[in-house]
């Protein structure tokens, strides 16, 4: 069992979380009661990592945050170092990927908001702001739970991305997905069958906590 792998890869999911999280918050508001010319191609655009091979994704990525491209380069003068083949490159690959998992479950989950309920909060004289934490993000928990867990359970997992992006450097990129591939190659199939049922069953707990949490919510 490689754990520094899978220390890296619990790692990646939760900074993929916490800064998708509210991205996908506002990206989704915005796009749920938004009505403008365009926003077909604008949807199309964030949802294309769903069906791009992940290496066509990879490639596009490593060539764009490389050090001959102006935003790795702007990047390698402002901290000193490259993006790609280090850990904050897995980071925004990672977000990139994973940004239809986040805003498509919260899009849905706010357009299936009643229009007169909010009305009836900005009747009510709550501003924006005060609407969203009160009213739309209670009513809309049920999608931002499962934006969660397929985030995360989807970076868990990636592989394509990763090994363009970070490659398979121990400590710094060397995901649990990555650590399981070495170990096929070097035909050390028990360790690669004791990942692959540990990465199974935490998808499986994760995907089934949100069903129950889900459920219960419904429920009450």
């Amino acid at each position: 069992m490689d754990w520094e792998a899978l220390r890296l890869s619990l790692a990646l999911g939760a900074w993929t979380v916490g800064i998708l999280m509210p991205i996908g918050i506002f990206v989704g508001r915005w796009l749920a009661w938004s009505h403008f010319r365009g926003k077909g191609l604008v949807e199309a655009l964030l949802a294309l990592p769903l069906v791009l091979p992940p290496t066509v994704l990879g490639y596009y990525l490593l060539v764009s945050m490389g050090t001959r491209s102006p935003f790795g380069q702007a990047f390698e003068a402002a901290f000193g170092h490259g993006l790609v083949f280090t850990f904050e490159g897995l980071v925004l690959a990672s977000i990139l990927v994973n940004l239809p998992f986040a805003i498509q479950p919260m899009q849905r989950a706010f357009e299936a908001i009643p229009v007169e309920v909010r009305e009836a909060g900005a009747c009510s004289g709550l501003s924006s702001w005060r609407m969203l934490i009160r009213i739309e993000l209670p009513l809309a928990w049920s999608g931002i739970l499962t934006a969660i867990v397929l985030s995360f359970t989807h970076t868990l997992g990636e592989f394509g991305v990763v090994l363009m992006v970070g490659g398979s450097i121990p400590g710094e990129t060397k995901t649990i997905a990555i650590a399981i591939y070495d170990r096929v190659q070097a035909f050390d199939t028990e360790s690669a069958g004791m990942m692959a049922a540990l990465l199974l069953a935490l998808s499986f707990v994760t995907i089934g906590t949100s069903y129950a949490l889900s459920n219960r919510k419904r429920q009450g």
